[in-house]
């Protein structure tokens, strides 16, 4: 059983109050980031495709070039963080983001819009390593897995959120909305720039064994491959689940579904966890209950019904699992070096989901609509839980465990 301190009652703005002013910023920083990103991003290709008649690989290229941005340089900008403190990387990337938003609303040739994805896509990757340490030192050791379910609850809102006022905008001009959004990162930036204390890394001051030390951590590796595959099956959210469903209206649907569970059960899901299992069962049950969501559709079918219930079982496995999976980041760093350990996570995964994404439609494309892609997304999340059992069973995963 976890002996973590019981997390204060209430709804989410209560809960959040008991919180210092910083560590309020920071739910209001990932709200306003998620509300920004999604008015635009889901819009993006409709508006480079039809807006601008660009070819179907042109439009790949741009929007790849963001993922790739993004992903690629996780690890140097949680290295950046370490090294110069929290602040300073959040205050840059939100203020890139501005740039790169204000620069697609004008952006018309092929290498101007590439330039301005990068953008977007390296903010990214200085901020978010970044705000997830920074939260892990502002709310201490006892409050770590409170403060990251709230902040899951504002990660959650701003997806529900940025869609629907993208599509307002987007009716008007997608220049508006990219306006709208740049203008979002601007005021956040100040915002942060006034309010955000500065927060220098715990990591010892001696650089030269920064990654070293990170990438010897043999257990943070095991860890983080064996996560991967929750975000693999979290990923089909948004590429098998709206495959099957087909139509807009359907697609909406799996979104909206995934997103309420999420607001409504987060806080609940995790008092319920923190009475009654450790943070390594949390991981376990999580991961299990990820694979065990798609034997929903492998059973049922691809009716709306099933698709539905398999979306509303991926957002309470989530809820389940990322508290904890930010806490176990934290404690496998030991103190040490926390956002260069976010970043490598970071881009561990997002290898995983980028890989996985390619399994799964070369799965989808021999198999068809049979219940073989449902049952091996299954037996993905059932052997993750399987591997994190492992590594829990041996004490690999308890805060302060050595690395390797």
């Amino acid at each position: 059983m976890t002996t973590a301190t019981a997390p204060a009652k209430g709804g989410v703005w209560k809960q959040s109050r008991t919180f210092d002013p910083a560590v309020r910023l920071l739910f209001l920083n990932q709200l306003t980031i998620n509300l920004g990103f999604y008015m635009l991003m889901p819009y993006l290709a409709a508006h480079l495709a039809d807006g601008l008649g660009m070819a179907a690989w042109a439009v790949g290229l741009v929007l790849g070039a963001r993922n790739l941005s993004q992903q690629g340089m996780f690890l140097v900008g949680g290295a950046l963080a370490d090294r110069f403190g929290f602040k300073p990387l959040i205050v840059a990337g939100c203020a890139l983001r501005t740039a790169g938003f204000g620069a697609l609303a004008f952006a018309q040739s092929l290498p101007m819009l590439i330039a301005a994805s990068l953008a977007t896509g390296l903010a990214g990757a200085l901020f978010n390593p970044a705000v997830r340490a920074c939260l892990a030192a502002e709310a201490g050791e006892e409050r770590r897995v409170e403060a990251f379910a709230l902040f899951h609850v504002y990660y959650q809102a701003g997806i529900l959120l940025g869609p629907l006022v993208g599509v307002a905008l987007t009716g008007v001009s997608f220049r508006l909305t990219c306006a709208v959004a740049a203008v979002l990162f601007a005021g956040l930036t100040l915002v942060q720039l006034r309010h955000l204390p500065v927060r220098v890394s715990e990591a010892p001051r001696e650089r030269r064994g920064q990654f070293r030390t990170v990438l010897a951590h043999r257990t943070f590796w095991l860890f983080s491959l064996a996560m991967t595959g929750s975000y693999v099956l979290s990923f089909q959210v948004y590429l098998a689940l709206p495959l099957a469903a087909g139509g807009t209206g359907a697609t909406t649907a799996l979104f909206v579904v995934s997103a309420l569970v999420a607001l409504a059960g987060q806080l609940r899901i995790t008092a319920w966890c923190r009475r009654r299992l450790s943070r390594e069962r949390c991981l376990v049950l999580g991961l299990a209950l990820m694979g065990g969501a798609f034997l929903v559709p492998a059973v049922l079918g691809r009716g709306l019904v099933g698709l539905l219930l398999c979306a509303a079982v991926l957002s309470v496995a989530n809820a389940v699992l990322y508290p904890y999976e930010m806490d176990t980041v934290v404690a496998l760093s030991r103190g040490r070096w926390v956002a260069t350990h976010y970043g490598l996570y970071n881009t561990v995964c997002g290898i995983g989901i980028t890989l996985g994404n390619l399994a799964t439609g070369v799965l989808l494309d021999v198999t068809g609509w049979s219940a073989a892609p449902w049952l091996v997304l299954c037996a993905v999340g059932l052997v993750c839980a399987a591997a994190m059992a492992l590594l829990a069973r041996g004490g690999r995963l308890a805060e302060g465990a050595p690395a390797g």
